[in-house]
């Protein structure tokens, strides 16, 4: 058994921690947060997630504070339908339901799991020194740890990922996006649906169930300019101008949201690495390969790294050689997803009016058929 040193204690940081500690490895999870505080909106765990929390012994644990989503649809700022998904069949050929869940749900559950004091906070990152027998993890206050392994799950900004490729740096996406979670009891919207439309001049809107008469909701606007002071002073008025002309139940979500709930951010990710394992170094999660949210993978992609990460160290005692296998059975899949996720972002935020009714038209002309094999091809994994 050997002992990990993880950075990070996000969804990709705990689930690593699951999964090793289940293996009877030590593990030590290491935050700079002085406390974990529930923040962040909706997620959505995709069948292929959940089938990988399954194996970290999760599922039930998890799917009881989430809800079913078993519907996708795609509508234009009318409500007019451009394309729907209905995916019981994939996920009923899996065992596994499509979840959508709180963020802050998901990570105290991942956090329960875990053994007492598993998890340091306030323990910032700052450099590590790798051997062919361990490695050397320093912090900023001064003091170091050693262990076996290093995994880096610290996120878009990983401070790991930039001690080995200072150059790599996160891709703004051209648009920025406001999210919140809100109770919709009084809107009695469909069970297990999820929507999202994209209207005329690059604006999105979508959203989730999420368990417990809540809903994840988000909005898409193209920006010429990454944190664009205009859109940090914006709030739920100025988003209910930008979206007034949309179809029920856009303009109920926002009159539902107060400012405080909003939570702001520009849409980032990485261009897929070359390589995600460094000897005994390893990343893992948003801090190997984040993506823009275009496809629901994000998170799932953390919690499916830490189910093959435990098959790979299965397979091999030899860390090394895990990290490396690890490293050959997700990169292709990962930068796959960033690409596709990438691609689809820049459809669905089309500035031009002309190129949005172009591309609205082959949308409702999209044969069934490719969105099956999407759905087949994202969830068919581990």
């Amino acid at each position: 058994m050997a002992d990990f040193a993880i950075i990070g204690a996000g969804i990709g940081g705990l689930s690593a921690a699951r999964a090793l500690v289940l293996q009877g490895h030590t593990v030590r999870v290491y935050e700079a947060a002085t406390e974990l505080r529930e923040v962040g909106a909706g997620v959505v765990l995709g069948a292929n997630a959940m089938r990988a929390l399954q194996q970290l012994g999760l599922h039930e644990a998890v799917q009881a504070h989430g809800s079913p989503v078993t519907h996708l649809n795609l509508l234009d700022q009318h409500g007019r339908l451009l394309q729907a998904a209905d995916t019981t069949a994939f996920t009923a050929a899996l065992g596994f339901d499509n979840l959508g869940i709180h963020r802050a749900a998901l990570q105290r559950t991942l956090l329960a799991q875990l053994p007492p004091s598993t998890v340091q906070l306030g323990h910032q990152f700052a450099r590590f020194n790798a051997t062919d027998t361990g490695v050397l993890v320093h912090f900023a206050d001064g003091h170091s740890v050693q262990a076996d392994a290093l995994i880096g799950a610290d996120g878009i900004r990983s401070k790991v990922r930039g001690q080995l490729l200072p150059a790599v740096a996160p891709r703004y996406a051209g648009y920025t996006c406001w999210r919140a979670v809100v109770d919709v009891h009084h809107l009695e919207l469909p069970r297990s649906e999820s929507d999202e439309t994209w209207g005329e001049r690059g604006r999105r809107f979508g959203y989730v169930p999420v368990g417990g008469g809540q809903v994840y909701w988000f909005a898409c606007l193209n920006s010429s300019q990454p944190q664009n002071p205009r859109f940090r002073a914006y709030r739920v008025a100025d988003l209910q101008s930008e979206f007034s002309d949309f179809h029920a139940p856009v303009p109920e979500l926002l009159a539902c949201t107060r400012d405080e709930q909003l939570i702001w951010n520009d849409i980032l990710d990485l261009r897929p690495l070359s390589h995600l394992a460094y000897g005994r170094v390893l990343l893992l999660g948003d801090a190997a390969h984040a993506t823009t949210p275009n496809l629901g993978q994000g998170a799932g992609m953390a919690v499916e790294d830490a189910a093959v990460l435990a098959q790979c160290l299965q397979a091999s005692s030899n860390l090394t050689t895990a990290f490396q296998s690890f490293e050959q059975r997700r990169r292709a899949r990962t930068a796959r997803i960033i690409q596709t996720s990438w691609l689809l972002g820049r459809i669905g935020q089309l500035q031009s009016p002309l190129l949005g009714k172009l591309r609205n038209t082959l949308m409702r002309r999209l044969p069934a058929a490719v969105s099956r094999h999407q759905m087949a091809w994202l969830y068919d994994e581990l």
